[in-house]
Formats: structure tokens, C-alpha cells, sequence
């Protein structure tokens, strides 16, 4: 009898125990769906929820819009002038006196590209000739998201053609020096070229004035026994007919002032570029050129 008493307490304490693990279990659920509901609710409190009361909490993931694309300055000069009319009569006179006109280079499109040249043999019979070749190439560049702005473009261009003027093949005894008050940025390169015709002094000047190239080539010769122009008059011809031909660009534009009418600091802005252009055309200005070269060859070259 006693021990079906403690059987009987025994299973009564049983019952109780998984009465209690029952209730236990029972709870889980009730937990967990609650936990559900609350996370339901705050999901859909937090949709309800502007987008500027959700990142009020200093979150601004997402929301600050993109950076507005970079804008190009437009191009200071918009066109070229004549380049056959770049030059006073006074200063052809000087630099070509037996120049009968000049010859204009081929170009499909004048207010980007254009050149002129012109060829003086001043024949003084027995006693030889003096040869001079004048040539004036210039090249405009337009703003262009892809490429850059116009001045640096323009720039690129710029020590494109001083490296080649400065890499002449057969060159002797190649200078160069800086010219001052000559657009934004002006280099005067010379060198010997010795030819069959006889010795030529070679002076090219390559300038810029903003979104416009310049490219200057003036070389002389005595032949046949005439002596030999001196480089350093030669020199100075080219840098003072260089800075006549950037006045005529500004002139062009409406400013500054025209070929042969004097110095003008005006005519010769000082922005510089503002960086490195991606791209650049393509074409080089003639080094030199000599009495069996014809001008139209010195033209196509600068075309």
C-alpha cells in the first residue's frame, strides 16, 4: 500500500514536471510570433515613414544626388583671320622682298585650319642670290567635352610642334629661347640645315594665343657664292613677324590690333591652360625648305 502511494506521488510529480515543460513549450511560440509581429510592425512603420524621417538619424546613404557633369569654357576665338593677310606689306617687304604674293594652303575648313607661304630669290647675277622662305601655318581648336577645353587643347598642340621643330632631322647646332609678349606662350627654335643649294639658317617660332596655334617658319640662304644671312637677324625677323601674326588672330576676334600696328599687351591675353588635352590634330609645319622645292609642296605639308 505504501509503496503504490509513492508510485502514485512519484507519477503526480511527473505529471506536474511535463505539465510544465508542456506550458513551457506552449510559450515558445506565443514568444516568437509576438517577436514576428513586432518586427512586422516595425517593417511597416518604417515604410509608412518619409524617406527624409528615415535618414533624419544622420543616415544620408542614398539620398545626396549624383555630381552635376564638369562644363567646358567655350573657345575664346571663334575664327582664323586671312592668312595671307596676317602681315603688313611693310613687314613682307623686310622678311620676303622679292615675294610676289603669297600662296595660300589647301584646307577644307578655314576657320579651323589655314596657312600661306611665300618665296623671295633676290638674284644678284654673278655675285649669287639671296633665297628667304616665309611660311605662316595657324590651327584653332575648338571646346569639346571629350577632348577638353580649347586652351588645352590648344596647348598640347602647341608642344607637339616645338618638339618637332626641335627634332629636325640633319638639324646642326639647334637653340631655342623663349619670346616674350607673344600670345600666352611663345618659343623661337634655330638651326643649320645644310643642303646641296648651300647652308640654311632655319628659324621657326611656334606661339599661342589661347585656342590658337601659330607656327611660324622663316629660312635664308646665300647661294651660288652670295654670302650667308646671319641667324641672329634672321631670328629676330621671325620673332617680331610671329607677334604680328597673333595680333592679327585677336584683331580677327575683335581684339587687340591689327597686323603691322604695333605692340598691344591687350592682343595677347595671359590665361593658361587649365590641364593636359586628350587629343590633338594631327600635322606638322615644314622645317625648311629650298629653291627646288616648290611652295605648293611647303603648303600641303601645313594642309
Amino acid at each position: 500500500m505504501q509503496r503504490a502511494v509513492q508510485r502514485d506521488d512519484r507519477a503526480h510529480l511527473r505529471a506536474g514536471r511535463l505539465s510544465r515543460v508542456l506550458v513551457c513549450a506552449a510559450a515558445v511560440p506565443a514568444v516568437l510570433i509576438t517577436a514576428g509581429c513586432s518586427s512586422d510592425s516595425g517593417d511597416s512603420a518604417n515604410k509608412d515613414t518619409p524617406a527624409a524621417e528615415r535618414s533624419a538619424g544622420g543616415d544620408t546613404a542614398g539620398t545626396s544626388s549624383p555630381d552635376a557633369s564638369p562644363t567646358i569654357a567655350p573657345a575664346a576665338y571663334q575664327k582664323l583671320p586671312d592668312p595671307c593677310g596676317v602681315l603688313a606689306k611693310k613687314s613682307l617687304g623686310d622678311l620676303a622682298p622679292k615675294a610676289k604674293s603669297g600662296k595660300k594652303g589647301k584646307s577644307d575648313d578655314t576657320a579651323a585650319r589655314s596657312s600661306c607661304s611665300w618665296t623671295s630669290l633676290d638674284d644678284n647675277g654673278v655675285k649669287g642670290s639671296q633665297f628667304r622662305w616665309l611660311s605662316v601655318s595657324l590651327l584653332r581648336f575648338d571646346s569639346d567635352a571629350a577632348r577638353g577645353s580649347g586652351d588645352d587643347q590648344a596647348h598640347s598642340y602647341y608642344t607637339q610642334q616645338l618638339t618637332d621643330a626641335q627634332h629636325v632631322s640633319g638639324a646642326k647646332d639647334t637653340k631655342s629661347q623663349p619670346v616674350t609678349g607673344t600670345g600666352d606662350e611663345a618659343t623661337a627654335v634655330r638651326y643649320d640645315l645644310k643642303k646641296k643649294e648651300g647652308a640654311f639658317k632655319q628659324q621657326t617660332v611656334v606661339a599661342r594665343v589661347q585656342n590658337v596655334v601659330v607656327t611660324l617658319d622663316y629660312n635664308g640662304a646665300g647661294l651660288a657664292g652670295e654670302k650667308t644671312p646671319d641667324a641672329d637677324d634672321l631670328t629676330k625677323d621671325a620673332e617680331k613677324a610671329a607677334k604680328e601674326v597673333i595680333a592679327s588672330v585677336s584683331a580677327a576676334n575683335g581684339r587687340g590690333q591689327t597686323a603691322g600696328s604695333g605692340d598691344d599687351d591687350s592682343a595677347s591675353p595671359s590665361k593658361k591652360p587649365s590641364g593636359k588635352a586628350s587629343a590633338s590634330p594631327s600635322g606638322k609645319a615644314s622645317k625648311s625648305a629650298s629653291p627646288s622645292a616648290s611652295a605648293s609642296e611647303k603648303d600641303d605639308k601645313k594642309s
